[in-house]
């Protein structure tokens, strides 16, 4: 099929590069406009008009996609199929409705569950074990239009945002492969989608990460998860940011369990808190780790980056620097 290919980052990079491989002519990509990055203010080009120049293609990059001269542009190219990938602008009817087969869209997460710009990273905060990829008719609202294919895969008990991006990509490449012969001849039927079961996401922020120590010590691990590498979950010791990037939850008698086993270890008590603790408390410390009472149950704290410091796992955190059972993080 000849296609518009429109996305931005390395999640819609992996689709384009399965479009060509497949041997579809991708006639135009069209991407976010080059953004300004760090200190020194250097242009970076998006990951997907990276590949567009590695294999010749036009590039166009609008900085709005709905005005009448980029509609235009987009008019020039005679496309049987625009295919859209983590684009980061809505698209009007008047442009859905331009090429043959309408405009389709690659979304990470098995519609109508979690509409919207993160659904990756929300699927793991919120506790699910599977999500998937959705291959959808565009229509005007945001991820409202009807399903033309799906493939669910579950969420393992560590994975990160990062890693489940990763995956997620690799698969809607797969998925819009095997969709767009099924388009072209006809062999898929829209399904709409069940408006009831509809929910939404909102886009990744900086302050989403601010650990509550008042929640439970599962719902903490993954948000610690979900926002792993961006933008991180993070609490304060003392007056410093401090990163929380890998941690595991102990029940309690998991908790009493791992305080009898440092005992033995360390021939003392001095490393458990005897006493009632509060949410946020260091309640113990063992060589290579730390653990934070929570709301319900307790958080055990393996790999961490202090602020300006690099990430570390906390046998070498704490070796370096100095906490002690009863510290509260805030």
């Amino acid at each position: 099929m000849k296609i518009v290919f429109m996305g931005t980052p390395d999640f819609a990079r992996s689709a384009l590069e399965k479009i060509i491989e497949a041997g579809h002519e991708v006639l135009l990509v069209v991407t976010q406009p080059d953004k300004p990055k760090g200190r020194s203010g250097e242009l970076q080009i998006s990951d997907v008009k990276a590949c567009a120049l590695e294999y010749n293609i036009p590039v166009f990059q609008p900085v709005r996609i709905k005005l009448p001269e980029n509609v235009a542009e987009l008019k020039k190219y005679d496309a049987d199929i625009y295919v859209v990938a983590a684009f980061g602008q809505i698209l009007s009817q008047e442009i859905l409705d331009i090429p043959k087969f309408g405009c389709v869209n690659i979304h990470a997460s098995i519609l109508p569950e979690y509409r919207g710009a993160a659904p990756i990273q929300q699927a793991i905060i919120d506790g699910k074990k599977t999500t998937g990829v959705t291959i959808m008719q565009m229509a005007a609202g945001m991820d409202t239009g009807d399903i033309l294919l799906q493939r669910e895969i579950p969420i393992s008990e560590d994975e990160t945002g990062g890693g489940l991006f990763d995956k997620l990509a690799a698969l809607g490449g797969e998925l819009i492969v095997e969709a767009l012969p099924k388009i072209e001849k006809g062999e898929l039927t829209p399904v709409p989608q069940d408006e009831e079961r509809a929910t939404k996401c909102g886009k990744l922020s900086k302050d989403m990460g601010r650990i509550s120590f008042e929640w439970d010590a599962e719902e903490i691990r993954n948000l610690v998860r979900g926002l792993n590498p961006w933008p991180s979950a993070f609490t304060y010791l003392g007056s410093k940011m401090l990163k929380i990037w890998q941690a595991k939850t102990l029940s309690e008698i998991d908790f009493k369990r791992l305080c009898k086993n440092y005992e033995s270890l360390s021939g003392g008590k001095e490393g458990a808190w005897a006493g009632e603790p509060q949410p946020g408390m260091i309640v113990l410390l063992t060589r290579d780790s730390f653990v934070v009472s929570c709301g319900s149950d307790y958080l055990q704290i393996l790999e961490v980056q202090l602020e300006g410091k690099k990430r570390m796992d906390v046998k070498s955190f704490l070796l370096g620097n100095k906490l002690e059972v009863g510290t509260i993080l805030k």
